[in-house]
Parts: C-alpha cells; structure tokens; sequence
C-alpha cells in the first residue's frame, strides 16, 4: 500500500528531518517546505530530500501523495486551511503533533472531503532541534500513536501502521484523541515539567561537580524548547493541571511519611515503584 508513494514534509526539523531519512531508505519520493533556507539547503546536500523549497510551492505540494506536517499546533490549522485547495486528490495528511484535542477535529472538520487527516504521535526525539541532528535511529526504541477518529478510513490506518514498520518503530499502537492527551499528560508533559522544576529549584553551578547519574538521568529532558512547550502544555492544560495535582500529591504524601519516620510506608512506595518500574524494562 505504501509503495510508490510520495511523501512531503512541512516543517524540516528533527522529527520531519527523520522521518524523511527513514523513508528515503525506503526510497519514496521525498519533498520538504521549510522556512529556514539553510534547512532545506542542508537537507538537499546530505540527500535526506528529492526537492524543497522556502515557501508553500503548489507544484510541490500537488505531487505528495502524503503529507507530513511538522509545524507547531498553532500553525498547522491555518497552513492546511491556506494551502489545501493545492492538495492533491485522495491525499493523506498527517501530523507528529503533541497534542491531538487542538487540532485533530479541527482540520478534519475544515480538510477537503476528496482528503483525509489522521492524526500521529512519534514518541521519539533528541535534546536537540533541528534537521542536522535527524537520525531515523530514534524510532528504533520508539512508540508510534496514531489516533483516529470516526472520520477516518481503515485504508488511512492501516498505511500509518505500514509506513510505522518501515520507519522501523518498537510498537504502533491507537488511541482515541481524548485517551491521548491524557495520556500525555502524564507520559510525557508532566516528566518535563518535573525536570524542569528540578533544574530550577536549584541555580548552584556547582553542583554538575558533584552530580551522579540519577540526576543527569532525571534532568535529561529539560534542555527544552520553550517555544514548543508553552504551545504544548497551554493546549493540554486541564490534562496536565489534573497530573500536576496528582503528583503533588504523591510527594506530600512521601513527605508526610519522611517526616513522621513512616518506615513502612516508605518501603511501601519502593516496592511499589519497583514492580511497576519492572513492566517497562519488558
């Protein structure tokens, strides 16, 4: 079913840059657009992109079969809205979107109806930004979330489960646009939000001195685009306020435990947190 296709990037950076990578393995037909001029310049000289271009050419856009958005939530509305009647028929439009409640039904509510739009989570990325740092290799350990709604074909579902097998991901799997941003909520935007907070409880310079692993290892993520972020979690808000909650919980209750020598609630919460941490070493 994916044979032959043609696929155009919109947005060339980590995540476009990879994908495009993995399917130029694969050898589709790869086209970006990208505002940034040095990206698709790079993206052409190291062979990741057949063509690109700086803005939203609509001979470029007319050839994709497939078409990867790789902007923001905040833009990706109103660049499909703009540039759709350029859609070729029967094109699939998808996304690497964080947050699915934004703008899932809103572009299937606005897409031409010779169109179809799934919606795509990758769980994969870098600490960094950018198509020179793209590497298909992330989506090795990988999962992919698709989440389709009853506006979605089969045939649509069934070409992001085979394009998932090509880039080479660990586990694709579907859940509704709801069960998603919850789920997110948790997985994803609440763990940045504790690096985060770990990083700026303490401004002491000093302490990379004297750091061990379970540090670096927890504040790994929050080398953070603040850009992107703030746009994520505003847009998940109720999802992530919920999990902020739940959290503080847990640690006032650990606290509590702490201060009142509750030795064996603590031992507890570590063979609580063992057996569940076991599940994902499977």
């Amino acid at each position: 079913m994916i044979k032959d296709k043609s696929f155009l990037i919109v947005g060339l950076g980590l995540l476009g840059g990879s994908i495009a990578m993995g399917l130029k393995k694969w050898n589709h037909k790869v086209y970006a657009i990208d505002i940034d001029p040095k990206a698709i310049e790079y993206a052409l000289e190291n062979g990741i992109i057949d063509r690109g271009s700086t803005e939203a050419d609509a001979q470029l856009i007319g050839m994709a079969d497939v078409i990867v958005s790789g902007l923001y939530p905040s833009l990706i509305v109103d660049w499909i809205s703009c540039n759709q009647q350029n859609f070729k028929s029967g094109a699939l439009v998808t996304d690497v979107t964080g947050v699915k409640g934004a703008v899932v039904d809103r572009i299937q509510s606005i897409l031409r109806p010779d169109c179809e739009f799934i919606g795509v989570h990758p769980m994969a990325g870098k600490e960094v930004s950018g198509v020179q740092y793209a590497d298909p290799a992330i989506f090795l350990p990988a999962n992919l979330i698709i989440t389709p709604t009853e506006k979605n074909t089969q045939q649509a579902v069934d070409f992001i489960y085979e394009m998932g097998k090509e880039l080479r991901f660990n586990n694709i799997c579907q859940l509704s646009v709801a069960e998603h941003d919850k789920m997110i909520g948790y997985l994803s935007q609440l763990t940045h939000v504790i690096a985060v907070s770990l990083m700026n409880a303490n401004d002491s310079r000093e302490l990379v001195q004297y750091t061990g692993d379970s540090f670096r290892d927890l504040t790994r993520i929050a080398k953070i685009n603040e850009h992107l972020w703030t746009e994520l979690f505003l847009l998940n808000k109720d999802n992530l306020v919920q999990q902020i909650d739940a959290f503080v919980a847990e640690i006032s209750d650990f606290r509590d435990a702490l201060e009142k020598e509750d030795v064996e609630k603590m031992k507890q919460k570590f063979i609580t947190s063992t057996e569940r941490r076991k599940y994902f070493d499977r």
